[in-house]
Order: C-alpha cells, then sequence, then structure tokens
C-alpha cells in the first residue's frame, strides 16, 4: 500500500519541544509558517514554493525524487499551481460566471462538468454527515460550496503532484495543510497546530505521513459562519479544528463544528477516521 493511501499522524508529547523537537510547519495563525531545517535527505530534490490567488495564499513543500530531475519538478509544481488558480477562477462564488454562480442562476445543472458533479456530491454528503450542520444550500443566495471549496482546490492540486511522481510533499493554505511521504530531512512531516486564537496554550504537537488538518473560524471574524437551520450567525465557538485523511471532508467538518458547537463533536465517535483538535466555547 502507498504511503499516500494510508493515514497516519502521531501525537507527539508537548515536552519534545524542549528536547530539541523542531517544527516543519506551524498553523494556527492568520497565516502558516514553515521552518526551514535545511537539511535534505539523500538524492531528493527539495522546493518551496508561494502562490496568491485572488482568494488565498498558498504554500507548497516539495521533497520529490531525484530521477525526476529539475525539469520534472518543475512542470509538476506548475501543473500543481495551475490547478488552484483554475478552481479559483472557475469554481469562485464571488465570480459572477463562475460555474458555481452559473449553478445559481439555474444556467447549467451539476452534471454538465464533472469536477462540478465531483464537488456537489461532496456538499451533500458533508450535509448528511453533520446532520445537516454543514449546508452548502443554506446560505444566502443559493449553493455556496465556501466551507470546503479551499479543501478541495488542495486536495486536487495535491493529486497532479502524486500524477508526477511526487508523494512526499506539503501543501498548506491560510491554518489549512495537506501533507503526504517525509519531509526534506527524510522523517515525518512535524506540525505544531497552535490554538488559532489564543496564543498562551502550548500547541498540539503531530507527527505526519498522510492527512489533513482544517480549521473554521481562524480569521477571528464573527458571523462568517451561518448556522444552516437559524439562518443566523454561529457565535458558540472561537474556532474549530480538525484532523483527517482528506482536507475538504476536514474543512466542511471544521465548518459545521464551529456552526453546531459542542453538539458537533458527537460526529468524531465510533471509529471516525476524523478528530477534532479544538473546539472551544467563547
Amino acid at each position: 500500500m502507498r504511503i499516500d493511501e494510508q493515514p497516519r499522524t502521531r501525537w507527539v508529547d508537548p515536552t519534545a519541544f524542549r528536547q530539541g523537537w523542531r517544527a516543519d510547519l506551524r498553523l494556527g495563525a492568520l497565516r502558516h509558517r514553515v521552518d526551514r531545517s535545511g537539511v535534505v535527505a539523500g538524492d531528493r530534490i527539495a522546493v518551496q514554493h508561494s502562490v496568491r490567488t485572488a482568494t488565498a495564499e498558498y504554500s507548497l513543500l516539495l521533497n520529490a525524487p531525484g530521477w525526476l530531475g529539475r525539469r520534472g519538478v518543475g512542470e509538476a509544481l506548475r501543473d500543481a499551481v495551475a490547478e488552484l488558480r483554475a478552481i479559483d477562477l472557475t469554481y469562485g462564488p464571488a465570480r459572477p460566471e463562475s460555474l458555481v454562480s452559473r449553478l445559481r442562476r439555474g444556467e447549467i445543472s451539476p452534471e454538465s462538468y464533472p469536477p462540478l458533479t465531483d464537488l456537489v456530491d461532496r456538499c451533500a454528503a458533508m450535509r448528511a454527515a453533520t446532520d445537516g450542520w454543514f449546508d452548502a444550500w443554506a446560505v444566502p443566495g443559493g449553493f455556496d460550496p465556501g466551507g470546503l471549496l479551499g479543501g478541495w482546490a488542495v486536495e486536487r492540486a495535491a493529486a497532479r503532484l502524486r500524477a508526477a511522481g511526487i508523494h512526499d510533499y506539503a501543501v498548506l493554505t491560510g491554518a489549512d495543510l495537506v501533507v503526504r511521504g517525509h519531509a526534506a530531512h527524510g522523517g515525518p512531516w512535524r506540525v505544531a497546530v497552535h490554538h488559532p486564537t489564543d496564543r498562551r496554550r502550548a500547541p498540539l504537537v503531530l507527527e505526519m505521513t498522510a492527512g489533513a488538518v482544517g480549521t473554521s473560524g481562524v480569521t477571528g471574524r464573527q458571523g462568517h459562519v451561518v448556522d444552516p437551520h437559524t439562518g443566523e450567525p454561529a457565535d458558540q465557538l472561537v474556532a474549530a479544528t480538525v484532523v483527517g485523511p482528506d482536507l475538504s471532508v476536514a474543512d466542511a467538518y471544521a465548518t459545521a463544528l464551529y456552526a453546531a458547537g459542542p453538539t458537533g463533536l458527537a460526529w468524531f465517535r465510533n471509529g471516525s477516521d476524523y478528530r477534532a483538535l479544538f473546539a472551544h466555547r467563547r
């Protein structure tokens, strides 16, 4: 079984920070942070690249096999970045001519384009999984997949990397990330997840070879997530952070948990592949 098919997250004792443990990636602030180790293990090509679209900023860290060559790595990176830009242009609900906007106006059906079908199906699945607390149809103006669109974009960009032969990478945006394989130093990706709003709290420390972290509420804005059952802004939690195999699902769970409050913690029991890291009341 390939490493990117088996989610693996190891919880590290926070005292490891005092014993020389150093994070590769830090999450929890308005902007993610990448710590440079300066060490590349074996015959590998390590690349770090940042890109900003109209709606988000992304960091891509690649630990590519040497046989791919720098040209091959560059082509894979350009392909992944092109996917991020294309999704922003093609599916952004704020763009009047995007597929999502056209769907809202009834000009096309969800079956008109296969990726749009996938996006709509994922939203429907998460509405069922969260007892309606994630509902892309219960927002002003109609269908809005924003609660999982960013994670979906990152997962599609990551799929481009894997298709090119790169199975060791991290893709970050805001307080969200996807990782697979190993970092440039040869070990698992070392992730420090800081509390989204309380910088005095010790971070949760993870070592990951496959998985995702999704967060809702990190901007500190109240009212950006609506309670789908009442139409009123959600205000129970400061922020919600969820870890699991797929970022689009983790993002949707985080959005739903932010809306539902403590009630949503029931979704992560009974052997769920997803786990709530932070869900703090105001």
